[in-house]
């Protein structure tokens, strides 16, 4: 299992001090979560501050944006060039076209999902595909307890991907700790977000390894 830390729970006085701890804690990508206020009720961080954060971190970006307007913003952070860039396909009249834009700057792209929305939605952008992103909470906020119906939703994606697309990944974002982790791993899932579970543990060295199963 890969692991993205997602600095939504980071404490962002000692931001760089929090970086640095998950990438020689063996995290695999730094989750970034970008909010408008628009499309979540919530207000996150723009490309200043992704900046200073791809700076201190060895370990790849992953960024998740939130928001209206997705072309104004992929734009945004395409110069600070993340491994992923993902759009959320409610939000999306044309993502097709968006896919293209994201991969033609140099990075992968991939879709996120809500969850309410079915698995079969990304069916026919799958082969364009470099991720899906499955969410396990409303977006929004971190620190909110797991949804159950994602593990069966995984497991649905699976069957898809593997008959279209297999080297597209699998990442599950919200509510992930050590009790959900092997129902995930056994659903399929390649990835896993978690915030708080490994910002607020005492090792996050400990919370990491525990996640990698």
């Amino acid at each position: 299992m890969l692991v993205a830390p997602s600095v939504l729970s980071a404490d962002f006085g000692n931001l760089q001090r929090d970086i640095e701890a998950i990438c020689e804690a063996s995290c695999d990508f730094v989750h970034v979560d970008v909010m408008d206020g628009h499309f979540v009720p919530n207000l996150t961080i723009g490309p200043v501050v992704v900046s200073a954060i791809a700076k201190c971190a060895t370990k790849p970006l992953d960024i998740h944006l939130m928001v209206e307007n997705n072309t104004f913003f992929v734009e945004l952070f395409a110069p600070l060039k993340p491994e992923y860039i993902s759009f959320h396909i409610e939000e999306e009249k044309h993502p097709h076209r968006l896919i293209q834009k994201i991969r033609s700057l140099g990075i992968k792209p991939a879709i996120v999902l809500n969850p309410h929305t079915r698995p079969q939605a990304v069916e026919y952008l799958l082969e364009n595909l470099d991720m899906v992103l499955l969410m396990s909470v409303n977006p929004g906020f971190g620190g909110q307890s797991f949804i159950d119906s994602v593990v069966p939703k995984a497991k649905k994606l699976n069957e898809l991907r593997n008959e279209i697309n297999p080297n597209c990944l699998i990442e599950v974002d919200g509510g992930v700790s050590d009790k959900n982790i092997k129902l995930l791993k056994d659903a399929g899932v390649d990835v896993v977000v978690a915030g708080s579970y490994v910002f607020n543990h005492e090792s996050k060295k400990e919370a990491i390894a525990s996640l990698k199963v």
